[in-house]
């Protein structure tokens, strides 16, 4: 189809299954340095990610996707990959402050991101 390209992507210790996988690409937030598998929210004022914690207040707390790649923002925001969509392995996750595999698996669930 004319405009669409296609990407292929390396294997990952974060695939924990068969479900189709979906990316996109996302502005990390200044002052973020992550790993590869580190869960994500939205900060809503600035449409920007960092790492989730539970107890921001900024929309950060929600998780909604997964970082694909190891990213350093520490010098202003930088574009990175994410899984949107995917079965992702528990022991490849970065959790941010105050969640848990429950906390995050329950979060991601519903777009479409597995965790086992």
């Amino acid at each position: 189809m004319p405009g669409m390209t296609q990407t292929s992507h390396r294997q990952s210790q974060l695939r924990g299954g068969d479900f189709p996988v979906r990316f996109a690409m996302v502005m990390i937030a200044a002052g973020e340095v992550l790993a590869e598998g580190s869960v994500l929210g939205e900060v809503t004022a600035a449409e920007e990610y960092k790492l989730s914690a539970s107890a921001a207040t900024d929309g950060s707390e929600s998780p909604s996707v997964v970082l694909w790649e190891d990213v350093d923002a520490t010098d202003g925001p930088v574009e990175a990959e994410v899984m949107l969509t995917g079965d992702l392995r528990s022991a490849a996750l970065t959790l941010g402050e105050g969640h848990t595999i429950a906390s995050v698996r329950k979060a991601l669930r519903p777009w479409s991101l597995f965790v086992h």
